[in-house]
Order: C-alpha cells, then structure tokens, then sequence
C-alpha cells in the first residue's frame, strides 16, 4: 500500500487554507504552516481558520504549525500561498528545509516588483531548482466557495506534463476538478493581470458605469493580457481557457473578489489609504499593477487599461478624468 501524498501549505490566508482543505479531501496528508501561534492552536483544536474562513470545518487530516522545517519535512508538494511581494525573503528561508525531490506549487497572482518576475522565475531564482520542479495552479478560484465544497475548475500547470498529472491527482475531488496544461508562462500572465482588470472593473461599478462598460474592460482587459502573453511566449489559446477567461470572468464579476471590492471602493470615492484601511487581505492587483506594467513596457506592449489603474491607484488620477482619457484614445481596429 502506497504511503499518502504530504503536502506542506505554506500561508495560513483564505485561499492557502482551502486549498489545504482541497488536498485533505483528497486524501493527503496536510501540514499547514502560519506565524501566529494563536491560529495555529485555533486550527488545530477547534478544526476552523477563524481569522480567514470562519465557520467553514477542516478536515481532520489539516494539521497546524509555526515552525517551518516541521512543515517541510517529508514534503512531496510545497505549497506556497503568501502575497506576492513577500516571495522572495520568505522562500529564502524555507527552501534549504525541503527535500530534494519537493514539487514547489505556487498559489500567487503577481508579478515582481523591481524585477518584473512571474513567481515561477521568482520561485526558480530563489530556491535554485529546475522548471520541472515548479507547479502553478490558478483558474476562477474563490477561496470562500471553494472551501464551502462547491464546483469549481482549475489549472495545474508545469513545464513536466508528468509533474503536472502528480499534482492533479493529488488534488482532484468530486468538487474540485483540475485540468494540465504545460504553458506556465500564460498560466501565470493569466491570474496576475486579472487582479488589474478587476480593479478597473471594480472602479467602474463603483462609478455605477453600467454593464457596457463592465464587458468592455474585460474583454479589452483579456486582449491586453493576450498580448503580453504572446510577447513573452505564451500559448494564446490559454487566455481563452479557465487561467484567462475563467478566472478574469470570476474576478471581475464577483463580490468574493477583493481586488474587485478594492476598485469598487475607489469608484465610490475613497481614497487609496481609507480603501487599504477597510480591506483585510491583499488585493494583489494593487502593487501588481505597476509590475505588470514595467513588465508590458520593457517588452514594448501597449496595455492601456492597466495604465488607467496605475494612474488612478499610484499617481493619485481622478477616475473620471481617468476614464475620460482611456474612452478618448485614437480609435483602431479591434485584433491589434
């Protein structure tokens, strides 16, 4: 009898602490790593994540620590499901634990600031291991829905079509249905520019734009993240399936989506301090926005929509006088 899948969750948040219960539900065996004692004791005695996902019951086989070569040792998959920005100083400490062998999966939606790297090439960089080693999975993936049990899909990606598969298994339930793809590049594209799309949209429905203006920006926001996607190399093809169209769909159209609450916010009027102060967890897009952008210009791609975010969220640019801008452009056909 084979021994069971471990897998080592590496963020205590809404989305790391689903996922743990994903894999639980598919049989492994989970250790889920946090820094405060406090909810990790809470995890452990009560079987609830009070702080992020109250309410909802972990399965027996999710266990809790705060130490972290606890947490690594004998780790098939390492799961690494922290903010973005946070990457690099927080694996710099983690990788000497984890065996040779480890699959390190990143859960993360962003792009480097300074660097302009995609958490793969971070992830690469910093814990020295091959492509084949690292794992994405994304797709329209809200951590509150799926931990309450209901269907969703998603994409486990990784240049090794065999690793890929592993991770599949280890992570395929009658509620959670995975699918392979090998194109990380577009995989990855796909979930960081989707939290810029869902500020803008956010921003619009704050505004109380309309509908019109909702399906205009994603559809523009899915042609620009195309474009980024084929200069770096992606598969076009993968912005039409559940890492593209999925999870920008998903972001930009529910109230479970933080970056779209955050734009929503700003659209309404408050400021970015006051709309930072009454968010709880990280709208990625937020710091994201700026990298995606350095990224699109250090590769000569024009990305208008996420211009418009930067301006409005960094540069302190009036969102009417924002859209007022983007809607003025010079017009052009639509596939350039």
């Amino acid at each position: 009898m084979s021994k069971p899948v471990k897998a080592a969750v590496f963020g205590t948040g809404s989305w790391g602490t689903a996922f743990a219960t994903v894999l639980a539900d598919a049989g492994c065996e989970v250790v889920l790593w946090g820094r405060r004692p406090e909810l990790a004791d809470a995890v452990n005695s009560t079987r609830t994540n009070p702080d992020y996902l109250p309410g909802v019951e972990l399965p027996g086989n999710v266990r809790a620590t705060t130490d972290a070569a606890e947490a690594a040792r004998g780790a098939d998959f390492a799961v690494l499901a922290i903010p973005s920005q946070t990457l690099r100083g927080n694996l710099a400490d983690w990788a000497p634990l984890l065996s040779s062998d480890t699959v390190l999966v990143s859960l993360m939606k962003g792009v480097e600031l300074g660097s302009a790297m995609r958490m793969s090439e971070v992830i690469e960089d910093v814990a020295k291991v091959g492509a084949d080693r690292i794992a994405v999975v994304t797709g329209p993936n809200l951590a509150r829905e799926i931990a309450a049990r209901m269907p969703a899909a998603a994409v486990v990606a990784c240049t090794d079509e065999a690793v890929a598969r592993r991770l599949q298994a280890a992570c395929h339930t009658p509620y959670f249905r995975p699918y392979t793809n090998t194109d990380v590049v577009g995989c990855e594209l796909g979930g960081a520019v989707k939290n810029v799309i869902g500020l803008a949209v956010g921003i619009a429905d704050g505004m109380g734009l309309g509908d019109n203006a909702k399906g205009s920006l994603i559809t523009r926001g899915l042609a620009e993240t195309t474009r980024l996607g084929m200069a770096l190399g992606a598969d076009p093809l993968t912005f039409s399936g559940l890492a593209g169209l999925g999870d920008l769909v998903a972001t930009c159209s529910s109230p479970l989506s933080r970056n779209h609450t955050f734009g929503t916010n700003l659209g309404k009027g408050m400021t970015l301090q006051e709309t930072i102060a009454v968010t709880k967890q990280t709208a990625e897009g937020v710091k994201s926005c700026e990298s995606v952008l350095d990224l699109a210009r250090r590769h000569g791609v024009d990305m208008p929509i996420t211009e418009t975010v930067v301006a409005i969220v960094h540069e302190g640019k009036s969102p009417v006088v924002a859209v007022k801008e983007l809607m003025s452009r010079s017009a052009k056909p639509e596939r350039r």
